[in-house]
């Protein structure tokens, strides 16, 4: 038996195959989901390629060189996708892509691909939303949620509280004013001087600080609606770091005589940012009168937010759901999945003309 027929995921009657792309920032993700006749998908391959080493040196993501990495990539993974599920390329059935918000750039990237594979083996196309492939990620994960439920999307460029009672049927309940929540951990670490991507690095420095120690604002915690704002946590993290003289200082952290200051600010802005995603969170259900909570997007990942989420849920008796820790970033498994849900729900709007209509702006509520 040669190693192809070991490797290769058996066929299916009436199954068909969705090769998802993601390249809406700086990840390039490809994914193979199966969508059998009858049944939930189930991701056969994915891979990922992050470009964290190419942006440090930047501090944040350059869009111009995110887009040429995107064009680098997204061949080589495809292959690697579709090698490590033990299929060919010709047995696709839908080719789908992450057509917006996102780079404008990048998006073409992952369009254009998506595009020219469609009309090389002649196969149709599906443009996915980034949020819905978000939102919908946790039903990869070994505790899928049911519908309705409230989700809480919390990533770089998004946070907003959703009412989902099902694949396209989103209720817009919350959102930020200004910064999202992975903005205000980015920019408040860009300020103490951590290296980018800031939130991950703020997070591991937080473990060794007291959320107490500094008082930092919590906006909007008693507004009476469910939206967010993050600016002012932000400003206040700066004007800590004036007041210390921290400012503008890399070495201020190399210091062991800052460390534990810096690490106990640190703390207190992860608190204050917890704080306002539970209890907005605990607002929404309590309005809703829903006990099944989703948490999707990268800043889902973090430990402090989860662990506080599944204790004060737990105590409500509210389930909490949130996708696998490797699918929290932008992967091309939740674009795949999104669109089988879609045409399993026969809302998936095919196409076999190929279309750079990529939408860089595009509201969720909007499905």
């Amino acid at each position: 038996m040669s190693e192809r027929e070991v490797c290769a995921s058996p066929l299916v009657p009436g199954e068909r195959l969705i090769l998802g792309v993601e390249s809406s920032c700086d990840e390039t993700g490809l994914a193979l989901v199966a969508l059998p006749e009858t049944g939930a998908p189930v991701l056969l391959a994915h891979a990922l390629h992050s470009q964290i080493d190419m942006h440090q040196a930047y501090g944040g993501v350059v869009p111009e060189l995110a887009s040429r990495d995107h064009i680098r990539r997204v061949v080589p993974l495809a292959r690697q996708v579709l090698s490590e599920a033990g299929r060919r390329i010709d047995e696709i059935d839908v080719v789908a892509f992450t057509r917006g918000p996102g780079l404008a750039g990048a998006l073409l990237v992952g369009a254009g691909m998506a595009c020219a594979l469609g009309v090389a083996i002649d196969r149709p196309l599906l443009g996915v939303h980034h949020l819905e492939g978000h939102l919908l990620s946790p039903f990869l994960s070994v505790d899928p949620p049911e519908f309705p439920f409230v989700a809480l999307l919390v990533s770089g460029g998004h946070t907003q509280l959703m009412r989902v009672d099902g694949v396209g049927r989103y209720t817009l309940l919350g959102e930020t004013v200004d910064d999202a929540a992975g903005e205000a951990f980015d920019k408040s670490a860009k300020l103490m001087g951590l290296p980018y991507p800031g939130g991950p690095h703020l997070a591991r420095l937080a473990e060794e600080g007291r959320t107490d120690a500094f008082e930092l604002p919590r906006p909007m915690l008693h507004s009476g609606n469910h939206d967010f704002s993050f600016a002012g946590l932000k400003t206040a993290v700066r004007t800590h770091l004036v007041r210390q003289g921290w400012l503008d200082r890399p070495d201020a952290l190399a210091d062991p005589a800052n460390r534990a200051a810096l690490a106990d600010l640190a703390a207190s802005a992860q608190a204050a940012i917890v704080e306002v995603l539970l209890k907005k969170s605990l607002g929404a259900l309590k309005a809703t009168g829903l006990k099944r909570l989703v948490v999707a997007g990268g800043v889902g990942a973090n430990r402090q937010l989860r662990g506080h989420l599944d204790q004060a849920c737990g105590r409500r008796g509210v389930r909490v759901h949130y996708p696998e820790l490797h699918l929290c970033t932008d992967n091309g498994a939740m674009i795949a999945l999104a669109a089988a849900m879609r045409m399993q729900t026969g809302q998936a709007t095919l196409t076999r003309e190929p279309s750079f209509d990529v939408k860089p702006r595009w509201d969720l509520a909007a499905l």
